[in-house]
C-alpha cells in the first residue's frame, strides 16, 4: 500500500516556502508534478532538484506534488526530506552545497542583541543577518508547534549549512531537556556556535547537553567549539542559578524568560518590572560569579520603541550585556541604549591607560590618581573601550592619536 507524507506551507500569505505531498509506491517511476510563482526562471531547475533529492533518499518510485512560494534550495530540500519521513521512509540528505557560514565565534563576543527567527518559517532566516543583530537564534522550541518540530529540525540545519547571516553569531535555541538532547544530532555538524537551552532548572541538564554535544563532535571530528546559553525561566531556576551559571566550561552567557517565570510565580508580567527585579538580580550576580555574560529577556512590544529604550536602558543600570529581540526594528535601540557615552568612554580610557602603565612598569597594581583599581575593573573598562572602537565612537588607534596632541 502506498504513503503519502505532507511537508511545508502553501496559501496566498506564503511566500519563500513549498508545500509538498510525496506519495511513494511500489512502482511506476517518478512522477514529478511542480507548480511554482517562479516558474518561467527556475521551474526545470526546481524538477530537478527534487529528483535529484528523491533519488538521494532512495526513492524511485513515487508521485511528488508541489506548490511552491519562491522556496530557496534548502528549504525545498528540507521541506522534501521531512514528507518522506513522514511517508514512511527513513534516511536524510544534506544539501551539498557549500556552506556560506564557515565563520566562528569567540566566548567574550558581544551579544548585546540575539534576534529569535521561528524554526518552522524559512522566509525570515533568508534576511536575517541584513539587520545586523549580534546574533540569530533559529528556534526548535516555542515557536514551534508539536507537530512541526521534525520539519523545523531539517530546516534549521539546513539553513546553518546554506543561509549567509553576515557575521552573526549562529545560535540554536533547542527544546526543553530531554527532548532536546535529540535536536543536538541535526545542528551540531552544521557550524552552530551557541545553543540555547530552555527553562533550566539544574545543573545537570545543562551537563546533559554540554556531553551530548562533546560526544559529536568527537564522533564528526568537529575541531570549532559549540558554546552554551541557559536560559532561566522559573523559579526554581533562580534559585538555582549560579549552580547552572557554573555548570559548564562551556557556558558563555546565562539568559532568562519573564513570560513563563512570571507565570511559575503566580503574577503577571508589568512594564516597570517590579515582579521580576529579584530574579533579574539574581542571573546577573549568577552569571558574573561564574565569569560569564548576563542576557535580559525580550521586549515583547514591538511597536513600543520608547518602552524598548527605557528597558534597555534599565537592564544596562542591572549590569545586563545585552537583550533577546523578536523583531528586526528592535536591534538598533538596543544596541543604542547598551553603547558607552561619552562619559564612560573617558574613564574606561584612563582606567586602561593606568592599567597598561601599570603593566609596562612591571607593577602588580594599578592605581588612578590615589584609587587602586581591581581587575574586574580594568576588565571591564578593557570592555567598554572595544565596544567603543566597534561602533565607531572611538577611533581604533586611540592611543597613539592623543599621545600626540
Amino acid at each position: 500500500m502506498s504513503k503519502i507524507g505532507m511537508a511545508g506551507r502553501k496559501g496566498p500569505d506564503v511566500r519563500a516556502d513549498c508545500h509538498v505531498a510525496l506519495e511513494v509506491r511500489d512502482s511506476g517511476g517518478l512522477d514529478i508534478s511542480v507548480q511554482s510563482r517562479v516558474e518561467s526562471m527556475y521551474g526545470n531547475s526546481i524538477r530537478a532538484l527534487c529528483r535529484e533529492v528523491l533519488e538521494g533518499l532512495n526513492i524511485r518510485h513515487a508521485r511528488l506534488e508541489m506548490e511552491d512560494t519562491g522556496a530557496l534550495p534548502f528549504t525545498l530540500m528540507a521541506r522534501l526530506e521531512t514528507a518522506s519521513q513522514r511517508a514512511g521512509v527513513s534516511g536524510h540528505i544534506l544539501p551539498d552545497m557549500k556552506p556560506y557560514c564557515t565563520y566562528g565565534t569567540r566566548r567574550d563576543r558581544f551579544r548585546r542583541s540575539r534576534l529569535y527567527l521561528p524554526g518552522n518559517e524559512p522566509k525570515f532566516f533568508i534576511n536575517a543577518g541584513l539587520h545586523k543583530p549580534d546574533g540569530v537564534i533559529l528556534d526548535l522550541e516555542d515557536s514551534v508547534a508539536p507537530a512541526e518540530k521534525d520539519a523545523a529540525r531539517a530546516l534549521v540545519r539546513n539553513a546553518l549549512r546554506q543561509v549567509n547571516f553576515y557575521g552573526a553569531e549562529r545560535m540554536v535555541r533547542i527544546n526543553q531537556v530531554p527532548q532536546g538532547l535529540g535536536d543536538l544530532d541535526w545542528i551540531i555538524s552544521s557550524n552552530v556556535h551557541v545553543v540555547l537551552i530552555p527553562k533550566v532548572e539544574n545543573a545537570g541538564q545543562i551537563q546533559e547537553v554540554d556531553e551530548r554535544i562533546q560526544s559529536l563532535r568527537k564522533a564528526q571530528k568537529i575541531a570549532s567549539p559549540v558554546y552554551l546559553m541557559p536560559i532561566i525561566e522559573s523559579a526554581m531556576g533562580a534559585i538555582r542559578a549560579y549552580e547552572i551559571a557554573a555548570a559548564s566550561e562551556n557556558n558563555v552567557a546565562l539568559a532568562l524568560g519573564l513570560e513563563d517565570y512570571t507565570a511559575d510565580i503566580g503574577t503577571q508580567r508589568t512594564l516597570d518590572g517590579k515582579e521580576s527585579f529579584w530574579m533579574r538580580s539574581v542571573i546577573v550576580n549568577a552569571a558574573r560569579a561564574a565569569g560569564i555574560q548576563p542576557i535580559d529577556t525580550v521586549f515583547s512590544d514591538v511597536a513600543d520603541m520608547e518602552g524598548l529604550k527605557a528597558s534597555v536602558r534599565e537592564a544596562k543600570a542591572l549590569g545586563f550585556d545585552g537583550k533577546g529581540c523578536i523583531h528586526p526594528r528592535q536591534i538598533a535601540p538596543i544596541h543604542e541604549a547598551l553603547a558607552p557615552d561619552e562619559v564612560e568612554i573617558v574613564k574606561a580610557k584612563n582606567i586602561v591607560r593606568a592599567f597598561e602603565k601599570a603593566e609596562s612598569e612591571g607593577l602588580g597594581v594599578v592605581a588612578l590618581g590615589n584609587k587602586m583599581i581591581d581587575p574586574p575593573v580594568v576588565k571591564r573598562a578593557l570592555r567598554t573601550v572595544e565596544m567603543a572602537v566597534s561602533i565607531g565612537r572611538l577611533s581604533s588607534d586611540w592611543r597613539e592619536a592623543e599621545s600626540n596632541e
